[in-house]
Formats: C-alpha cells, structure tokens, sequence
C-alpha cells in the first residue's frame, strides 16, 4: 500500500534567529536563537527522520539511497530538494549562492536556487533583492568599498509573497520576516556582507567570502520571471508560484474538498503552514495539521484533502 512520508524537523541555531518557530508552530526549539527548521531533508548536515512507515527512524538520505523506487528511481547520488522555515529575528547575511559548477568544483555538491514563500513579515519587513552594479567591475569595486547603501536593492515584504532566487542573485532575508524556502539540497552560501555583526562564541566577526561572491554574482542583475497560473482542484485553490528547471512550488488553498492525480510520475513535498484537513490516500486517511511536513512518493498517484488549510507543495523539476 502506498503512503505518505512524514518527516521530523531538524532545527539550525543562528545568529539571527529567535523564538518564532515556537510561537507560530510549537516546535520545540533547541534555544531562543533557533533561526531554521530543516523540515525535509537529506543533506548531510541536517537529514530529517521518518516518523511512519516501514521506515520509521530512518533518515531521508539513506531513504534515498536504498528505497530509489518511492522517488521514481531518479536518477542523482542525493535527493536534491530541501524544505525549510525560516525565523529572521535579524537580517540574515547579504549572500550569493554558485551554480552546480562552480559548487561541484569548489564546494563538492550542488550549488543553490531557492525560494521564500512569506509565511509572516512584520510592518515595514524589507528583503534584500539583486543589486544596482551594471558591470562585474563595478559590482567588485562597489563590494570592496562596502557601499552598500548604493550596491543593493530593497523590496518590501508581505505575508503570502513568493520570491524566486536563482543561484547568482544578492539577496538576503530582513528582520521580522518568516518564510518558507524551497531550495536545491545545498548548504553552500557566499557572505558579502554581514552587518559587521560579531559572533558571540568566537568573538569575532563572521568569515566574508568576497572573491566567491564577486565570481559567481549575476552581474547586472535581471528579474527572474515567474510563470504564475492558478486553478481549481474541487474546493482546493492552486497557484503555480513557479516551474523552474530544478523545482516548482505551488500553494494549495484547501477550503473544502479536492482530489488530485499524479500524472509526471513525480513524487510531491508538502508542508502545511496553516489549518488542518485529511490527506486520503489508497483508502488510508491521514489528519494533517499546521506544522507537518511529508512526502508523496511517486508510488502515490492520486490523493485527496478535505478540509480547512494552507500548504505549501513542490516537486523536483526536470534537471533536478
């Protein structure tokens, strides 16, 4: 019989990080500075553990590696995706995340495309979004002189927003927001600029990778377009935030009843972010409620939610 995947979370303490993945979704942190719930994942600094099953107690890589078929025996030596939360009770780092390349050459893994989608922001929240330079020249020049102010832009932020950030883009998630993230399974992240912030148990500022950041930056920095589309699946509102060549996430309003099929063979990751509804697969119905995560593996190809939630789905896509 084909079932879901339930995960347990694996929680990152962070400079920046606070108490908001207790307060929103009862987590129980490790600390007040928890900033990441590493909600589905198999990398190898925070695999997340399955909680049912035939599997229970076995970690989502060694899943991977041994059970190929409930991912439709895709093909790649680590399960690519990785679901996060994310709890910015400062300003994240401004970052650059390298290509596949460049990360396979110097970091020995894959490199980072990721996605927010704003579970919460408080008034006035900003994210830091691309850069002003026009020339790779003026972008390290501007870099090394620290003119921040003159180097990055700032959209402003509100609950429900979705933000795609390819490798390449400057970017870096403000104070008072919570988001989301879809990402490549990396942990590979370029430090331009850290707001001169001083780690308390080294005393000392946090290392900075200029060079890296200067090399693999998208330079001058374009918009990336979103093929957005939204429909109906019985009392279950969908949007296609996006479709892009490693992933697409999409929001599933569930305000009532709605059964899907699986027709790509693909297997789906879901976390609910708000409510609860039942997940009814192959006869078996599952309670989801605000805070779960799971996987539909590829052995699942039709499923239905009934009730009354907000989840956040995604699915590898064609060069994952």
């Amino acid at each position: 019989m084909a079932e879901p995947l339930f995960l347990a979370p694996v929680f990152h303490e962070k400079i920046w990080g606070g108490t908001g993945l207790k307060d929103e979704f009862g987590y129980q942190i490790p600390s007040d500075h928890t900033g990441e719930a590493w909600a589905i994942s198999a990398h190898p600094h925070g695999p997340a553990t399955i909680k049912n099953d035939l599997y229970k107690g076995m970690k989502l890589n060694e899943l991977w590696d041994q059970h190929r078929e409930l991912f439709g025996n895709a093909k790649g030596d680590v399960f690519p995706l990785l679901t996060k939360i994310l709890d910015a009770n400062q300003d994240l780092s401004v970052q650059v995340h390298p290509d596949n390349e460049y990360a396979r050459i110097h970091e020995g893994e894959l490199g980072k495309t990721e996605s927010w989608y704003v579970i919460k922001a408080k008034p006035g929240a900003k994210l830091y979004y691309g850069h002003n330079a026009q020339t790779r020249e003026e972008f390290a020049e501007m870099v090394k002189n620290g003119e921040w102010k003159k180097l990055l832009r700032t959209v402003p932020v509100h609950e429900g927003d979705f933000f795609y950030v390819p490798h390449g883009m400057v970017h870096a998630v403000g104070s008072g927001i919570m988001v989301l993230e879809t990402q490549q399974s990396s942990d590979t992240t370029y430090r331009m600029y850290d707001f001169d912030r001083v780690d308390k148990k080294t005393g000392k500022l946090r290392q900075l990778h200029l060079q890296q950041s200067i090399d693999t930056a998208q330079v001058p920095f374009e918009m990336p377009k979103l093929n957005h589309e939204e429909w109906d699946v019985g009392d279950v509102h969908v949007t296609q935030f996006v479709m892009a060549e490693y992933f697409g996430v999409f929001k599933l309003d569930v305000r009532g009843k709605g059964d899907f099929e699986i027709k790509d063979g693909k297997y789906r990751l879901l976390s609910v972010l708000d409510g609860s509804c039942d997940l009814t697969v192959d006869g078996q119905t599952y309670p989801l409620k605000k805070g779960d995560h799971l996987i539909l593996p590829s052995t699942i190809s039709c499923y239905t939610l009934d009730g009354q939630a907000t989840i956040i789905a995604s699915k590898p896509g064609d060069e994952a």
